[in-house]
């Protein structure tokens, strides 16, 4: 699986989240053919390249796309949140070498700074809750609820003990939650990939289901935005207060719509 060929000159950026929102995982095919259709006419007549930017980390991206049946590859990811990877034309992913070194050093030192914070907080989710606290290599803390409304109730106490920190962060998907830097989200890793390009906010566009996508779906990183019929109540509160398109159809049809109504030429 290889990337399109390169517009001569690039003018847009494209920016989906996976699951929940190009990916239908009971649809069939999970992505339509007509997304790719589109990114295709949006590369010959907007110079668009275009990304996938999600919680997932790289080989589950990859794994993704082979599993829906992407006839071709991105040309960009942005893997659990923050990493960028871009897709060469030889089919091999080159790590964004200076925004995920930077990111990377932010991290651990943010890590080892709140340690005892995030064992204050690690101690009362298992004192209260059923959740899974997760540590693992690249994510370091991390929780797991076991149901929607534990992970409502896990949100407050969070804010609570943590909210007052100028750098800790979360990023919530429907039951999990990981710790991170609040510099490193959806929102920047796609304006550092406009910057890649030569490009701004005013070039990108981003589509989005879920809380984790709040920070993409900004006219500050973008501003062209939407968020598809399925998206959960807070998403589609935070897009329409925000002046973005909130699309009827679910998934990746509800991507081809916010595209078709951001570039009505497509």
């Amino acid at each position: 699986m290889q990337p399109l060929e390169q517009p001569a000159a690039i003018r847009t950026v494209l920016s989906f989240d996976f699951d929940g929102t190009l990916h239908d995982p009971g649809g069939e095919p999970p992505v339509p053919k007509r997304f790719f259709d589109t990114i295709r006419r949006l590369r010959e007549e907007h110079g668009a390249v275009w990304g996938i930017n999600t919680g997932r980390s790289i080989p589950y991206v990859v794994e993704g796309m082979l599993e829906s049946g992407f006839p071709f590859a991105p040309d960009w990811v942005v893997a659990r949140e923050r990493e960028i990877y871009h897709f060469d034309p030889a089919g091999h992913w080159h790590a964004h070498e200076t925004w995920n070194q930077r990111c990377h050093r932010a991290m651990h030192a943010l890590f080892h700074e709140c340690r005892e914070l995030l064992d204050v907080i690690r101690h009362e989710i298992r004192e209260h809750t059923g959740a899974e606290w997760m540590e693992v290599e690249g994510d370091p803390a991390g929780v797991i609820a076991r149901t929607e409304e534990e992970m409502a109730w896990i949100l407050p106490r969070v804010e609570a003990l943590a909210g007052g920190h100028p750098h800790l962060g979360w990023q919530r998907n429907s039951i999990w939650l990981r710790f991170g830097h609040r510099d490193y989200h959806k929102g920047s890793s796609l304006a550092e990939v406009a910057r890649h390009y030569g490009l701004g906010a005013t070039d990108c566009f981003a589509v989005g289901d879920s809380h984790n996508d709040f920070e993409m779906l900004d006219p500050r990183n973008a501003a062209k935005f939407a968020c598809p019929g399925n998206a959960v109540a807070e998403v589609k509160a935070h897009v329409a207060q925000l002046g973005g398109y909130l699309a009827e159809r679910v998934y990746g049809h509800g991507a081809v719509e916010a595209l078709e109504y951001y570039f009505p030429d497509c």
